[in-house]
């Protein structure tokens, strides 16, 4: 068992890129698997206006953001882009270098849940 998510990371060249990475499970009861636990130290919650967008940065720590309404287009310094809709994880890990942008797309507001984590440690078990 799995759980999918976009991995927005600094590549050796500096600059932002997109993969897909994986969150392993572990069945702990029929038909249930659960994860590592991963070390967080805070989680927040916002909420941009449909139409928002915000210009080239850096992701501010290391969160994992789990896409509660909306869809929102993310796009690197190199033009790589990826859509995030409702019930994708984001893994933002760029915290250097280039840096990403992102533009809502459609009418609904992107509503999102930030998971602060602690250490460099891997989302996979």
């Amino acid at each position: 068992m799995q759980i999918k998510y976009v991995r927005l990371f600094t590549g050796d060249d500096g600059q932002s890129h997109f993969e897909d990475g994986f969150i392993d499970l572990k069945e702990s009861m029929p038909g249930v698997g659960l994860s590592v636990v991963m070390d967080h130290h805070s989680v927040q919650f916002a909420e941009t206006a449909a139409g928002g967008t915000y210009d080239w940065h850096c992701a501010p720590r290391r969160q994992l953001v789990a896409t509660l309404s909306g869809t929102v287009e993310f796009e690197s310094r190199l033009g790589e882009t990826k859509r995030i809709e409702t019930g994708d994880l984001l893994m933002a890990e760029d915290t250097v270098g280039g840096g990403h942008r992102w533009k809502l797309i459609g009418e609904e507001p992107w509503r999102r849940l930030y998971v602060h984590l602690e250490s460099d440690e891997s989302a996979d078990s």
